[in-house]
Parts: C-alpha cells; structure tokens; sequence
C-alpha cells in the first residue's frame, strides 16, 4: 500500500508540474529507452516513477500512446515488408481492437507471455507492455458484451445415431443405421460437429432409400418378396459365456432384434468360423447342438457335425426349415446348449471363454477354442399371410376408418398426430397438404394403409426431418444476430441433451414461445437432466469424449490377457457410461470424474476388478476397497484404449 501511494503522489506531482524529465538511468539490460522533453506524459511518468521508486510500475495508457507502442516495438518488424510471423500490424487501431479479433488475442497471448518483443530486442519501460495487454482484453471484453457473436449456424444433418433414435421416437421401431448410411464424418473424435458434415447424392440416395425401407418396415408388406439380412458376430465374443438376450442355459450365438416386414415364413441360416484347411475352428464336442430361438421361446434345434468342412456341399453352414414368424420386432436366438457345468475338454489350461485368434485356437498353446458362430442370416418371408399387429402399426394407427368416407380424415389424423413429432415443430398447413398429397398417390396405388405407408416415407424424407432446419427472422440483415425462435431451441436443447427430438411438453411450450423465458428454460433444462433419457449424455458425449467406441478395435494379446473378450468389453464401456450419468444425474462435482471412491459393476466387471461379493448381470453402484483406484482414470474402459496389445503405454496414457 505504501508503494502505491508513493507511485501516485510521484504520478500527481508529475501531472501537476508536467515539464522536462531528465535522463533515467538503472533500466535493465537490454533496454534501452531515452526520456526528454518530447517523450509523451506516459513515459515521463514512468519514467519518473522508476526512479524514485527503483521498480517498474506504469500508470495507464491511452490509446493513442499504445499505437505509439505498437509502432516502435511491434511494427518494425510485423510490417507489409518484413512479415515476421506473417503477421502485419500496420493497420492495427488499439483503440479498437475488435476490428481484428484474431490478430488482437494473438498480441495478448504473447505480451502476456513475454514472447514479445522477443529477448535481446529493446523493450518499453516498465509495465508499458502489461497495460497494453490489459487495455486490449479489455476493449474486447466490453464490445463481445455490448454485441455478443454467436457465431454462424452451419448446415447441419442427423447422424446415425440421432436419425435411429429420431425414428424410433417416431415410430417406436429401432433400426440399424448403419445398414442405411455411410459413416459420419467426425470431428476430434465427435460426430455432431456441423462444419465437417459432408452431403453428396450418394448419401441424399441413403436418405431415401432408409426412408422407404423404415416405412415398409414400421406399416408391414403383405407383398413382401423375399430377402435376407445377415448379422455378424464379433470375432473376440465369447462362446462359452450366455450373451446379452439369449435364452438361459445357453452360451455363445448372436442374439438380435429383427423386424420382420410381414407374417410369413422365415429361414435362419448360420455360418461358423473355420480353419485355413476348412475344418471348424476350435472344437465340436460330441453332442454338441445349437439352438435357434425367437422371443425366448425354441423354433429350431440343430445337432452339429464335427466332422463338416468347407468343401461340403453346405460348407460349414446350418440351416433350419421354414418357420412361420410373424409380423413386428422379435428377438432371434443362435445359442450353443450348454452342456453340464465342469472341465472343459482341454483340461491343458482351460478357460471360460472361446479364441477368435486362429492361430492360437488351432495350433493350442494349452488353451481351449470353441466352435465359434460367425454369422447369422433371416431370410424371408415366403409364403406370406398378411400382417399381424405390431407395437409400431398400433401406435400408427390409432384410429381406423370402416368405411371409404372415413379413409381421408383418419389419415389427417395420423398425419396430424406424427408430423409434428417427425418436424419439431408445429405442421402447417402447406405441410399437411403436402403430406395428404402423398396419402392420396398411395392411396391409389394400394389402399389406406399403402397411403399411410407413402406418407411417413414422405415425412422420413423431408428436408425437415432429415436437417435440423433453423429459420432467421424475415427482418434480420445478413450477419446481424438475432434470438432464434422457441422452436429451434427446443430441438437444439434435447438433442443435446437426449440425442432425440423434443418431447410433447418441450414442443409445447416452444409453440407458445414459452420456452425462451428464462425461467421456464432453466426448468426445462432441470426437467431434462433428472429424465432418464439424459443418458444420452453418457452414451454419446461421454462415449465419444472418452473415444469408448474404439473398444471394439482393441484386441489385448489373447495368450497375455486370455479372458478378455466381447462381452467383457462391452460390461467395462457400459460402466464408464453410467459412471458418467450417475454424476450427471446426481450434479456431482467434475473432480468427482478423477477422484470418485465408487463406480458401477456388474458380476463380470467384478470378477475382473477382483471385487466380491457382486453377483448377477445388473450393474450397480460399488464402493472401491482399493485406495489407489478412483475415478475414470481407474476404469478398465478407459485403460485398455490407452494400452497396447501387451503393454501398457505411457505415451498414450499422457496425451
């Protein structure tokens, strides 16, 4: 306090009395900075001050003395003819740094770094640079509050993951969007980001092509020829372990949700791994049976030949008879019987689980491989008899017309009640006529329910379902900043916030042009995140975040690391994402990320951490008893992505 005082009275007196300074002496090596009677009253007064005062302090500057500072210790070597670090400051004002954004915040980074003026090169006195500094920060502080830039809003698509939820928001139907569109584009890992979006005709083609093939699907075909969808099984699952939805008392197989586009009968075909002289991979026991179930419930018990080879007429390849399956989402079922518990045949080094590596599957080691099922294929429907109900066509379908009169307005109806929900955001009536449009061409082609179809494949097209479409008022000039409207943000808030399209209440309230209000914004936000559907966070932004999707392409040494496997991989994602929402859920502090005491485990996780006394597939919350595991940085997800195939990895892990 005492300093400053003196540095004011000093300032005053100079103020008071402003005349010829004589020479300074005492700057620092380096510098070199003479003061006389022309020096400007900044430099006089710190000048003064840095003699009296043996520091270096000086009193601020105006902008016209900092453009003077710029000139002759910044432009003699950021000019038009020497460029240094091609960067000119010729034309920059200081009075109005925010003309130039960009090349202000560049300044600052590097006077308040003392980069510059690089060492060696005279300086001005005192804290001439540091006022600078802070003169410019705070000239571009006052205009981004007086005229805030949100910055431009980027041509913006759904990815995969938002168009599957969108539509099963829609029609209650999930689907796999990868059989629909190529891969998005991603960003530091994020693939929401607008400005890397690519559009192409190939991809607006996929867009069309899912939205016929979801109408078909989500209204059923009593016409339905015949194809087939293959599913693949991941070649690191185990085959001795029962997998997610599979009947109990089974172990290894695919299990998936297919939809089945219409009563009818279907073939289940199933491929296995093989050897390079086309033998099965791994072993078949004698006995050994598979079984092909639907819902639970057994259609199918196949007894597999050991002795089958890729240069049979079927190959290493099982098919069951046509079986009658109806219409709707259903779970199918490729499982091996599992046999009596005990030693597995190699008693060598047996293990719990089934080697995708051939190589060590074939040639041994002492471990145990397992007939290992590659692919399973549903073909169908042949022999077709109609279309039952489904969750999706009741939910479609809410009222039915008894006669022709009635066709018309319960496809308004349909139209009204979906639209809206396809749109996010209120339909018009430009919109609904449009729609009605298409109702009536496949009307004509094949009835109500065709027109029904044609329209969601309308709507499931439309440039307001496929982009997330935003409107800027009919007054705003171009790069003017405007709010944007209730409507777009309520889609811009639950699709960050759910990966899904605004709800009923949120779509509401945005209709009213009640949502902008702060108030009720903030309850929304509040209502959002205690929504179970606020997982998402985790699933997509924590998941892409942490990069956890790369798990699927780790594959630790199978001879260091031999139970680790598909099943595992996904337990130890699944407790990296509840982790994450619990904190969300919870509003745990951020530190909570690095330094929780607990985390989510299933039996498996379990066993893996070699934590007791969990038993069972649920996950739950489990308090650590080792003091040195806490946080995300101690979760197995999250130490395998940041490992090599037999080593840890200390490059990665410092990134």
């Amino acid at each position: 306090m005492k300093t400053l005082s003196v540095s004011l009275a000093v300032l005053g007196t100079l103020l008071a009395f402003s005349g010829d300074v004589p020479e300074v002496d005492g700057y620092p090596a380096g510098d070199e900075m003479e003061v006389d009677a022309g020096s400007n009253l900044a430099e006089r007064a710190a000048a003064a001050i840095h003699g009296v005062m043996g520091e270096s302090v000086t009193p601020g500057l105006d902008p016209e003395d900092e453009n003077a500072v710029i000139e002759e210790y910044c432009v003699r070597c950021h000019n038009e003819r020497r460029l240094r670090g091609n960067l000119s400051l010729e034309d920059f004002d200081a009075a109005v740094p925010h003309a130039d954004p960009v090349v202000a915040e560049k300044m600052i980074v590097k006077l308040r770094a003392g980069m510059m003026p690089p060492p060696g090169v005279s300086r001005p006195a005192g804290d001439t640079l540091q006022m600078l500094v802070e003169s410019l920060e705070e000239r571009i502080d006052e205009e981004a509050a007086r005229n805030p830039n949100p910055g431009g809003r980027s041509f913006q698509r759904l990815n995969q993951a938002e168009y599957a939820r969108s539509v099963q928001a829609l029609l209650g139907l999930d689907i796999d969007p990868a059989a629909f569109l190529p891969l998005d584009t991603k960003s530091a890992n994020f693939d929401n980001i607008a400005d890397v979006q690519m559009l192409s005709p190939t991809l607006l083609d996929s867009y069309m092509n899912a939205a016929a093939t979801i109408s078909r699907l989500a209204v059923g075909d009593p016409e339905a020829a015949a194809s087939s969808t293959t599913y693949t099984n991941p070649g690191y699952a185990s085959q001795w372990e029962r997998v997610e939805g599979a009947p109990y008392g089974t172990r290894g197989g695919l299990s998936v949700t297919h939809n089945f586009i219409a009563d009818g009968e279907y073939e289940f075909r199933l491929a296995f791994e093989h050897t390079t002289t086309g033998g099965f991979y791994g072993g078949v026991t004698p006995g050994e049976r598979i079984e092909v179930s639907i819902d639970g419930e057994r259609v199918a018990l196949l007894e597999m030949d050991r002795w089958m080879s890729v240069a049979d007429p079927n190959g290493v390849n099982m098919r069951t008879e046509p079986i009658f399956v109806t219409a709707g989402p259903h779970r199918v079922t490729a499982a091996f019987l599992k046999q009596a518990e005990g030693p597995v045949p190699d008693v060598l080094s047996p293990h719990d689980w089934s080697l995708a590596d051939r190589q060590v599957g074939v040639s041994g080691y002492g471990i145990t491989a397992y007939a290992h099922l590659k692919d399973l294929v549903v073909a169908g429907p042949t022999d077709v008899k109609g279309v039952s109900e489904t969750p999706t066509r009741r939910l479609i379908f809410f009222c039915r017309p008894t006669t022709p009169e009635e066709e018309r307005p319960c496809a308004a109806e349909i139209i009204d009640r979906l639209g809206p929900k396809a749109f996010r955001r209120p339909l018009e009536a430009a919109d609904r006529d449009a729609l009605l449009r298409f109702y009536d061409l496949g009307r004509q082609e094949g009835g109500f329910e065709v027109g029904v179809r044609t329209a969601i494949e309308a709507m499931l097209a439309s440039p307001d379902f496929i982009f997330r479409m935003e409107e800027a008022p009919d007054d705003v000039q171009v790069g003017e900043n405007y709010r944007i409207s209730d409507v777009d943000l309520a889609a811009r808030l639950s699709y960050f916030l759910w990966g899904l399209p605004p709800d009923d209440e949120l779509l509401q309230l945005a209709a009213e042009g009640d949502l902008s209000d702060d108030d009720v914004l903030r309850g929304q936000v509040e209502r959002m995140l205690d929504d179970r559907r606020s997982e998402a966070l985790a699933t997509r932004f924590a998941a892409q975040w942490l990069r956890l999707d790369d798990l699927d392409k780790v594959h630790p040494d199978r001879l260091l690391f031999p139970d680790y496997h598909q099943q595992l991989a996904d337990d130890l994602r699944r407790e990296t994402e509840l982790f994450f929402a619990s904190m969300v859920q919870n509003d745990a502090s951020i530190f909570d990320l690095y330094s929780a005491d607990y985390s989510y485990m299933n039996e498996r996780v379990a066993n893996h951490y070699g934590v007791d006394g969990v038993v069972g597939e649920d996950f739950r919350r489990v308090d650590y008893v080792d003091p040195g595991r806490r946080g995300i940085l101690a979760h197995a997800s999250v130490l395998t992505l940041t490992s090599h195939a037999g080593r840890t990895s200390p490059v990665l892990r410092g990134k």
